[in-house]
């Protein structure tokens, strides 16, 4: 491709628009059924399976730890694998913004190729929109995803009094380090997103025989969003030990700096795990052979109020309430 800048012309069907199709798309997510350039992509499936979709606008594009296109194949991925299914196969749809930078484009896509090598899924499809210049902020992307569910069984509404609650890793330090990354704030810090795709830890999980009752990926909302649904679709209550919650010390600080609750932050390579107490200590032990921080934080109880309840360092109990308003705009 000679030019530089994404043209309306990128976007119109004709030779521009396959120029960019064959040498960054098809280059980089090549594979057998999407480089025969069918309008559908043919399946072959057995079983069960699951499907997703997600869109993705991030401000910035690209932050410490990942970029929109990491996020894209991360959350679509880690969707399939909170239900228990091996991802397999995903369409990816990009609408461009005129005068975006083929060179940042290019790299979007080669770190989609990256990541999608983490769980072994394929994109087999997808669209390409140009939009013109002023009408979009850079770049939106669509994936939506199918997997053969491997683990049947996983729900909200399946925690069960006395599972233990368990975090694989740190919360908070997706929608941590997209602030810090806005140029508006200045801020200066090591932190890196969580960004990353958790299919991985969950076949290990599978593979060691752990009971699992249910698993969620804390994006928007963070932690406080997942124990909130938990608690509604379960019927049950959920207590937690803030002390427990494994939270990095750049995340409390922008906290405080800014008044925000850590558990309310987004995470895009952090899951949330409901097991029955007594495989708690087991499936800590294979967390931990991809995050040293996993941690146990709580468990779920019978109760009459079915609300989640946070124990301070002090002794204190305090409700973790479903979050409110918009804290971040598009962070992911």
């Amino acid at each position: 491709m000679k030019a530089k800048e994404i043209q309306l012309s990128h976007g119109s069907g004709g030779q521009e628009m396959n120029d960019l199709l064959g040498r960054l798309f098809y280059k980089h997510f090549a594979n057998d059924i999407l480089l025969k350039a069918e309008d559908a992509a043919m399946l072959q499936m057995d079983g069960p399976i699951a499907f997703t979709t997600d869109s993705f606008t991030v401000s910035p594009l690209f932050f410490p730890g990942g970029n929109i296109g990491k996020l894209a194949i991360a959350g679509t991925v880690n969707d399939l694998a909170m239900a228990g299914a091996q991802p397999e196969y995903l369409s990816s749809s990009f609408v461009i913004e005129e005068g975006f930078s083929i060179e940042q484009l290019t790299t979007i896509v080669e770190s989609m190729a990256k990541e999608l090598e983490k769980s072994g899924a394929k994109i087999v499809c997808g669209d390409t929109k140009v939009v013109p210049r002023g009408t979009l902020d850079g770049v939106i992307i669509n994936t939506s995803g199918v997997g053969s569910v491997k683990y049947a069984g996983l729900s909200a509404s399946n925690v069960q009094p006395d599972d233990a609650i368990l975090v694989s890793r740190n919360v908070g330090s997706h929608g941590s380090c997209i602030l810090m990354a806005r140029d508006e704030l200045k801020l200066e810090s090591d932190l890196v997103s969580d960004c990353d795709t958790l299919w991985p830890q969950v076949k290990a999980l599978m593979d060691a025989g752990v009971e699992l009752h249910s698993l969620r990926d804390a994006t928007r909302g963070g932690l406080a969003a997942v124990l909130n649904e938990w608690t509604a679709s379960s019927r049950v209550g959920i207590h937690v030990q803030e002390k427990a919650i494994p939270i990095l010390d750049e995340v409390h600080g922008l906290c405080e700096l800014y008044g925000f609750e850590p558990c309310d932050l987004a995470n895009e390579g952090t899951m949330i795990l409901a097991v029955p107490r007594v495989e708690a200590e087991k499936a800590l032990a294979v967390l931990r052979e991809f995050h040293s921080d996993a941690a146990c934080i709580g468990c779920a109880a019978e109760a009459d109020k079915h609300r989640v309840t946070l124990t301070t360092p002090w002794g204190s109990r305090r409700y973790l309430d479903m979050p409110r308003g918009e804290l971040l705009p598009r962070i992911c």
